[in-house]
């Protein structure tokens, strides 16, 4: 079932919710995917989303991993610890365990742990988290299939349904030596085909791609991609097989990475998402703005040896005013549009109004000080009505401008453009032509 969600559906749930109608609900939703129900919960208010999380426990472990990072840390805070390992960590496969613990603080990590009944399966995870964050060793899952090259076909069919128990998708069976370490594959096929009695290094394939478990993630999405692989295995320092990489691991690597080399591309320095705090925003968005706004004072000084005396500085400072509004413009635009295409929930709109609104009053407020001081000591008492002007209106500027690149983006998508190709020159054109308005009519009506 293909799912699109809707307004309407949204508030049905929350009807149903809150007449405490489970049964209507679950019949509802009892043939969605659990992507499905994790946008829904995304999509509800933080009570209501709860609820649904809390009723849907037959998923619960599914809907976990598919949720936003902060939904995800709310929800995983209301339970005990007892609750989130025996009804979360211990339904994940290892990788996925891994991602969830890792997110709780250590005191907690040890708590979880300790609850999870299968010794093996809380081993398994306290490994992963031992190794780098961005490594193949985190990244990787330990559930595989592995059989002995000595081993005859009738015992590695029996190994093998053993091993397969716990695991939930077969993409290789991998053959090793009597000391774990990896020598090949050998496929599903050939295993049934061939002679009971014969040995699988008869039939194994040694040709095998393979991984350490220090190797970054970046390089191992580009062998994935290189080779068209669906599975990778991970073997350590002296070749043992540890674990193996899902295409579904990589994608997920692959997806980040784009996200950060576009916020990079428009100016923001760290990974962020709407839903951060306002002061993980601030220092994301800063840098960029600081380099752009010395950027704007050098073209301000090279264009003023250029103008006749009689003109005002006023002039000067108008790349200044029009780049500064077009930067976070774009800044704040691409937060947006990167929700938008991951359908990850927009915030209640006053509630992202008033967040923008205090990053954007809070850059304004450092990069306005700052070109105070630029033109109070730089230019002399005779222009401190020019400077106060100056960061008056840049101030202005940027609030004006970190509020509509948020807003025309939600927009676009509500009357159906594709807000990634409309809004950089959109934002871009009319943030410079309303900062200029703004900065004249300040300067005309205000202070000069």
């Amino acid at each position: 079932m293909n799912f699109q969600l809707t307004e309407k559906f949204i508030n049905q749930i929350q009807y149903l919710i809150k007449n405490k109608n489970d049964n209507k609900i679950k019949a509802i939703l009892a043939d969605f995917f659990p992507q499905d129900l994790a946008e829904i919960i995304s999509n509800l208010n933080r009570s209501d989303g709860k609820y649904l999380f809390e009723l849907l426990k037959e998923n619960s472990s599914e809907i976990l991993i598919e949720l936003e990072e902060n939904l995800r840390e709310e929800i995983l805070s209301s339970l005990t610890t007892k609750k989130i390992a025996k009804n979360l960590i211990e339904n994940l496969e290892t990788d996925d365990a891994a991602d969830v613990i890792q997110e709780m603080s250590d005191p907690m990590q040890k708590e979880v742990l300790s609850q999870i009944k299968n010794q093996e399966h809380a081993e398994d995870i306290e490994d992963l988290l031992s190794y780098s964050e961005n490594s193949a060793g985190a990244l990787m899952g330990k559930e595989l299939i592995k059989v002995k090259k000595n081993w005859s076909i009738i015992r590695c069919l029996g190994e093998m349904r053993k091993q397969a128990e716990n695991i939930d998708k077969v993409y290789t069976i991998y053959v090793i030596d009597k000391n774990e370490k990896l020598l090949g594959t050998v496929s599903l096929k050939e295993l049934l085909i061939t002679p009971e009695k014969t040995f699988v290094e008869k039939i194994y394939n040694k040709n095998i791609i393979s991984v350490s478990t220090d190797q970054n993630d970046e390089e191992i999405a580009k062998i994935m991609n290189k080779y068209d692989l669906i599975v990778l295995p991970v073997v350590d320092k002296q070749g043992v097989l540890v674990g193996r990489i899902t295409i579904d691991d990589v994608v997920d690597v692959i997806k980040e990475e784009a996200e950060k080399d576009y916020q990079m591309a428009s100016g923001i320095t760290k990974n962020i998402e709407s839903s951060d705090t306002i002061l993980k925003l601030t220092k994301a968005r800063i840098p960029w703005l600081l380099i752009g706004l010395i950027g704007g004072i050098l073209g301000a000084k090279i264009i003023h040896i250029f103008l006749d005396p009689k003109d005002s500085l006023q002039l000067a400072f108008i790349p200044l005013i029009a780049a500064m509004a077009g930067n976070i413009g774009v800044q704040s635009a691409a937060i947006v549009v990167q929700d938008i295409a991951s359908k990850n929930s927009i915030e209640n709109w006053k509630y992202k109004f008033f967040k923008e609104l205090a990053v954007a009053t809070i850059n304004g407020l450092i990069c306005g000080i700052i070109i105070f001081i630029f033109c109070y000591f730089y230019y002399g008492n005779n222009e401190t009505n020019f400077a106060f002007t100056l960061s008056i209106s840049l101030i202005i500027v940027m609030i004006y401008a970190a509020l509509f690149g948020t807003f025309i983006p939600l927009i676009l998508n509500k009357v159906n453009i594709d807000p990634a190709l409309a809004t950089g020159p959109f934002i871009t054109t009319m943030n410079d032509v309303i900062g200029l308005l703004i900065y004249f009519l300040i300067s005309e009506y205000m202070f000069l």
